[in-house]
């Protein structure tokens, strides 16, 4: 009797569960539909026009990616966005980093800091240009600055200063973003662990020690979000410089969007696969060291 009751217990459990799995497929079955549609599908059409024969004859062939690694304008491309990753996520993770353990203390008038680093998240980019199109034009506001102290004025966008201004802007426009995340962090931290610190006498150096320690899992989601967001600076490039910016800030977005006005869709197709490898790798690379992580924690 007793082994009967659990067969109809586990037949019912099994039939909630599938009901539940069920509705919950209902609701997700939209955005699945709407991601496939709109980026699964294409992608996938992407990576064969990749691999289409560039002579119009039947058959895979991979012609489209020699040609495209043969191209100075691609090669300019990709290293001037791999330079540009290198530069601007280190130094986006260590002033986001130091922001979120100062606004974590009580410091004068935070609230109104806080307020003002997420500010940029809820601008609209467009917005965001003009003003730095005020800041760094010719007539902008610190080439008069220059000019008022004796020092001749500077070409931003048309020098070698270029990429200093796209990384500033990209800082700017996702500190907030990654403060968010830190402090997040900072404030999961069991305070006891600086409890047992303070009585054992532990030095300013081992609490922060502490705190990069257990912030290391939030610093992983903070440095993924940060290279994907580097790989859409494009939209903040395109609007200040225009299609065809100085070489330092030719990104692989760009040589995509060029390659796409030439209809060369072969050679925009590989580029995109490309790129989307790359990114696979580097997160594939991420979750690996932080799985490791966890598994040193434990």
């Amino acid at each position: 009797m007793e082994q009967a009751r659990k067969e109809v217990e586990a037949v019912r459990i099994s039939y909630l569960a599938r009901k539940e799995i069920l509705v919950a497929f209902c609701f997700l079955a939209p955005s699945l539909i709407g991601f496939a549609l709109f980026y699964l599908i294409p992608f996938g059409q992407s990576v064969v026009f990749s691999f289409e024969n560039p002579s119009g004859e039947a058959g895979l062939s991979f012609a489209n990616y020699q040609s495209l690694l043969a191209s100075s304008s691609f090669q300019k491309a990709a290293g001037n966005t791999f330079w540009f990753t290198i530069i601007g996520v280190p130094i986006l993770i260590l002033l986001s980093l130091a922001l979120a353990m100062l606004l974590n203390k009580r410091v004068y008038l935070r609230n109104w800091l806080r307020t003002s680093y997420v500010l940029p998240l809820v601008v609209p980019v467009a917005s965001i240009v003009l003003v730095w199109q005020i800041l760094f034009d010719w007539n902008g506001f610190f080439n008069h600055a220059l000019e008022w102290i004796g020092i001749e004025r500077i070409d931003w966008m048309k020098s070698e200063w270029a990429q200093g201004v796209i990384i500033f802007i990209y800082v700017w426009k996702n500190i907030g973003y990654n403060v968010v995340l830190f402090l997040a962090g900072l404030q999961n931290i069991p305070d006891q662990y600086y409890e047992i610190a303070n009585l054992e006498g532990a030095s300013w150096a081992r609490k922060h020690q502490i705190t990069l320690i257990y912030l290391i899992p939030t610093g992983f989601l903070v440095m993924l979000m940060s290279i994907l967001n580097s790989f859409k600076v494009f939209r903040e490039i395109y609007l200040v410089a225009g299609d065809y910016p100085h070489d330092s800030i030719y990104m692989l977005q760009h040589y995509m969007n060029n390659m796409f006005l030439s209809l060369d869709i072969q050679k925009l197709s590989a580029a995109a696969f490309l790129m989307v490898l790359c990114i696979l790798v580097i997160v594939l690379m991420l979750f690996r060291v932080e799985h490791k992580f966890r598994s040193f924690m434990e």
